[in-house]
Order: C-alpha cells, then structure tokens, then sequence
C-alpha cells in the first residue's frame, strides 16, 4: 500500500504558463534524491505572446535541474556559457553545485504550438561532499536513453538504471527515472532495488494495491512495497527515486544540507557573486522580496 498521495498544488508562473507542484510537499520533502517536480502543461499560447513566458536568467546552488519534454522546444543558456535548446525525449542535466545561473526562453516558434508545451522539470539533490562541486552542464538526446516496450508498456529510462536497463545520463547518486506509458487494461511493477520510489501520473489514471492515484498525483512507496500498477484508461507515467541523502534545506532555487549555505547563496545572488549567462544578461529574476538593480555580469571563472 502507498506511504501517500500527493496530489499536485497548481502554481501560475505567470504570461499562461501553469504548472502542477508535485514536490516538495508538506509531509514529504523528498524521494530518493529528488526534491521537485514540476509538471508544466500542456499549454498552448500564440506565437505573438509566447516569449512573455520566458523564464529569465535565475541562480542554483547544491542541485542538479533534470529538464525533460513531452512536447515542445526550450532554450537554455547558463552562466557558463552554454546555449541548447531541448526538444522532446532529450535531457538537459544541469550542475548547479557551488553556484549557476540560467534562463529558459521560448525562442522557437514551435514551443507552444499543437499539442503544446509539456515540461517535467525536477531538481535532484546532490550528495554532501558533491555540494560544493564545479557547475556543469550536459546535454543527452534521445539514443542516450535505454528503451523497452512489452505487455502494453513502454518506457524509457531517462536517468540511472530501471528494469534491467541503464541510461548513459551520469549521475552523483543512486536513482532512477522513468517515462512510461500504459496501454489500457495493461500492467507493470515498480523498479526494485532502492529505499524510496513514487510515481506521478500525467496522464490518465492507475490502480496500485486497490488505490485509484489520478492524473496530478504521485504515489510514494518504500523499499518494502511491491504493488502492481495496472491502467484499465491508459497512463502516461513519470516514475522516480532512489536512495535517500538525508535532510535537506530548500529554499527558492537554493538546496543544501547547511541552513547557512543557503543565507550566503542569498547574499551572493543580491551582491552580484553568481555570474549571469554571458549570452542572456541584460535581464534576471530579483531575490524574493527584493528590488535592487541588477547585478553586473562577471566574468566566467
């Protein structure tokens, strides 16, 4: 039986693009590693409009962003220096580390054109001693991600190893991550081998040990667990975690096991210490509740 349902907080990022909170959550900060999702979309918006709901350049430290489409087309541009757009079944693995900046624009006519923008985008916490690592970013297409298909169940392991396959996306710890979709009237079990796991419906709707989880909700289950997921509609799934890392503070777009990290993370931001991408510079998002200039731009270290 499910530790919990956690059904979706909807949250508004503002120009029409709405998002569904699944973590953090209340009564459960974590899974595994993972500290947020966010469930974007689908949404459409016209051509002329589109570029309003650009994510302007903001900082991380002491996570790593996982940016995977369903549809659509992002730009990413970070403090590095690195410019990618995402196209859906790719993976952008961004580092924050000791501190990164990056921005998300809507760049391409086709982001939110049929059938829409669709984002997950989560956040997985790094082990302590990598908390303070060097910020980097990598790119994965499509063929970097195993694939399999049987029963009436397809999926893809976007990140770490699932059901006897292994994504070549390099990660800090153990986990798993998973797209899938469900045939109706079909079934499937969740990877073995980790201390924590949930899964999120996206779309459509699942039984797991007589409990109906709909669509914009994770069921979160321990390492004991070991129900059968079964769709009589059909499902689209995202299913994640891993092994926990212990206590973890969040704040903004700021992780860390230390609360004082967190407060010089702050002063670095407002003081200008964390470098805005040298392509995407002219604009950035304030502290919350601040109202200074911007930062200058500092030169890549």
């Amino acid at each position: 039986m499910a530790e919990l349902i956690i059904a979706a907080r909807q949250g508004d990022l503002g120009h029409g693009l709405t998002v569904q909170r699944i973590l953090p959550y209340r009564k459960r900060r974590m899974v595994g590693p993972f500290i947020f999702l966010d469930h974007a979309g689908p949404v459409t918006l016209p051509a002329g409009i589109a570029r309003e709901a650009d994510v302007r350049p903001h900082p991380h430290i002491g996570l790593s962003t996982v940016s995977y489409l369903f549809s659509g087309r992002i730009t990413h541009r970070d403090s590095l220096g690195v410019e990618q757009i995402i196209r859906p079944g790719e993976v952008n693995w961004m580092t924050a580390g000791r501190g990164i900046s990056h921005s998300e624009r809507f760049e391409d006519p086709s982001a939110f054109t049929e059938p829409g923008l669709e984002l997950l985008q989560s956040w997985v916490a790094l082990p302590a001693e990598d908390e303070e690592c060097a910020p980097a970013f990598e790119h994965y297409d499509a063929s970097a991600l195993a694939e399999a298909e049987d029963d009436g169940v397809w999926m893809r392991v976007v990140a770490g190893s699932a059901y006897g396959l292994t994504s070549r996306v390099a990660t800090r710890s153990p986990l798993f991550y998973v797209h899938a979709v469900m045939k109706p009237g079909s079934r499937m079990s969740l990877p073995t081998g980790h201390a924590e796991r949930g899964v999120y419906v996206a779309h459509g709707s699942i039984e797991a040990d007589g409990a109906t989880v709909p669509a914009g909700s994770m069921a979160v289950f321990g390492a004991g667990e070991f129900p059968t997921i079964a769709s009589q509609t059909g499902a689209t799934l995202m299913l994640l975690g891993g092994e926990p890392l212990g206590e973890r503070h969040i704040w903004w777009n700021f992780v860390s096991s230390r609360k004082e990290r967190i407060e010089a993370a702050k002063a670095d931001w407002v003081a200008g210490r964390i470098a805005l991408p040298p392509h995407d510079h002219d604009e950035w998002i304030p502290l919350p509740g601040d109202s200074v200039d911007p930062p200058k731009p500092q030169p890549l270290s």
